[in-house]
Formats: structure tokens, C-alpha cells, sequence
């Protein structure tokens, strides 16, 4: 069972002058690929998919895209969305076929909750996100929309790693290194300027992105 269904067009044309006309023309180019069948080019109504794409779970749900004039169903998820470095609008989709069994890797954002009684929050401290995104791997149909990450007990200075959340049942983050997600840290103003420790942490967060 999927939670979207986009409805699409085979593309004949491709190809980036192809692809700015249907853009001018208010479509969204695509391609389905994976599965062990031909890919699929397409195009979208553009209004209806940017609406989509504002939608948290679009990122991480099975979909199916319905492709007037294709035989067969498409499953899939959204692997990959380009956009306009200018304008912010999306230019093109890649989408790739999935079951519901399969095993799959995507990028879940990182949302930090309970931050309006963050102890360290109180006191003037700031929640600092080291890593916006995990690298799950679960099931196709059981894609968390985001990962939570408590700051409702974090005092100032508190840090968070990979190793201290729990995640959501049947996902899983490979990891060699116990790297940090966030910490509650002061601000910059309040440090008296200590470029040596700023140095110091970036260096730290270097170390542990390798």
C-alpha cells in the first residue's frame, strides 16, 4: 500500500533542452529506474508535485506513480530531487522501483524535539545540529519520516551521539565511529571569542564525519 499516487506522462524527449521547454511549459521531468526493468522517463504536473515535495513523509514513503500510457504499477520512492540554485524549484525527480519487503538506505532528517524545556535552552545555551540527516537502512515500507532527538532533560554542554538515541524499530545507522548528532552549546559571544577551541571542535567534527 503506498501514501501518494502521482499521476505522470512518458516523456519522449530528453535531454536539457527537452527538459527546460517541459519546465517552461509548467512540467517536472522525471525518470523511474531500478527493478530490474527499462527506465522510465516522465513528466509531472509541476504545481502538484512541488506541493508534494513540501510534505515531509513525500521524502520517505512508497509512492505510486501512474504513467498514462505504461502497462504495470510503479512503486517506488523518491531517491533523488534536483533544484534550481537560484529560484529553489524543484527541475527534476529520480525515482526508483521498490517493494514493500525491500531493504533500502535513504537520508531521514534529524528533528530535535522538546527544546522549549531544554534545561541547558534555559540558561541561554543553543541547540547545535552536527548532523541534519542519518543514513537509515530498513524496510521500504517502514521509512521513518524523521529521526527525533530528545532535548527536553540536555543541560548546557550536553552532547549527543549516534550511540545514546534510540531508533525506531527495525532501522538501523551503520556507523564505525561514535559520531555526534547534536549538543547544547553556549553562545559564541559567551566563549569571549576562543578561536582555538572553535578550531578545536570543528576539527573534532571533522574527525568524526570520516
Amino acid at each position: 500500500m503506498t501514501d501518494f499516487i502521482v499521476e505522470a506522462e512518458l516523456r519522449e524527449e530528453t535531454g536539457r533542452s527537452a527538459a527546460r521547454r517541459l519546465r517552461r511549459a509548467g512540467k517536472l521531468p522525471g525518470i523511474i529506474y531500478g527493478g530490474d526493468k527499462p527506465d522510465l522517463p516522465i513528466t509531472m504536473d509541476y504545481n502538484t508535485v512541488s506541493k508534494l515535495l513540501n510534505q515531509e513523509q513525500f521524502h520517505t514513503s512508497m509512492l505510486e506513480v501512474k504513467v498514462k500510457g505504461s502497462r504495470g504499477k510503479n512503486t517506488v520512492m523518491l531517491k533523488d530531487s534536483q533544484y534550481d540554485p537560484l529560484k529553489d524549484t524543484a527541475t527534476h525527480l529520480d525515482f526508483f522501483r521498490v517493494s514493500a519487503s525491500d531493504s533500502i538506505t535513504m537520508d531521514v532528517p534529524v528533528v530535535a524535539i522538546n527544546t522549549e524545556t531544554c534545561p541547558g535552552v534555559a540558561v541561554g545555551g543553543m541547540v547545535s545540529i552536527i548532523r541534519h540527516s542519518l543514513e537509515v537502512t530498513c524496510r521500504a515500507d517502514s521509512v521513518p519520516e524523521h529521526i527525533e532527538i530528545d532535548c527536553g532533560a540536555l543541560e548546557m554542554g550536553d552532547t549527543v551521539h549516534i550511540e545514546d538515541i534510540t531508533l525506531p524499530e527495525g532501522t538501523e545507522v551503520q556507523h564505525d565511529v561514535n559520531f555526534t548528532i547534536l549538543n547544547i552549546s553556549a553562545p559564541k559571544a559567551a566563549s569571549g571569542g576562543d578561536e582555538e577551541s572553535e578550531e578545536a571542535e570543528v576539527e573534532a567534527v571533522a574527525t568524526e564525519a570520516e
